[in-house]
């Protein structure tokens, strides 16, 4: 099992993990925004491959800040496969995404994880997160 970044070819497995997190028909445009993300020096797309499959995925974005000296890392999506959740695949990819952050010398790691994920939720506890109240969006309108 190891990490590494993601390919274009890898676009298919990802839309099914992203269907298993509860975003369906990505695969018309998944293909477009990993080549976009992959070209951005800011943007992290890694999966992990095990028994050359890929069994999960994050995409991470750095973040400059203007107020304090380090920069932050926020993971916009994170998936395991439902069939191997619970076996170490997550707190590996957490680990190095950690790593990575404190490398980019980045003073936080941040995330929105959607009230109806209580199971990652207990995870990201255990990894060292904690809850910071008051997420507020602005909902635009539609790009299609």
């Amino acid at each position: 099992m190891y990490i590494r970044n993601m390919r274009l070819e890898d676009s298919e497995t990802v839309g099914h993990l992203l269907e298993q997190m509860g975003y369906p028909n990505t695969q018309s445009f998944l293909p477009k925004r990993i080549q976009q993300l992959s070209k951005d020096t800011k943007e992290k797309l890694l999966v992990v491959e095990d028994n050359q499959k890929v069994i999960a995925f994050i995409s991470v974005h750095l973040i400059p800040q203007i107020a304090v000296e380090g920069d932050f890392a926020r993971i916009s999506y994170f998936a395991v496969d439902e069939n191997i959740r619970s076996q170490g695949v997550g707190k590996l990819v957490e680990e190095h995404i950690t790593a990575l952050a404190i490398s980019l010398e980045c003073d936080r790691i941040e995330l929105h994880s959607h009230s109806r994920r209580t199971e990652a939720h207990r995870f990201y506890f255990r990894q060292g997160y904690e809850e910071v109240p008051k997420y507020l969006v602005k909902h635009l309108k539609s790009v299609s």
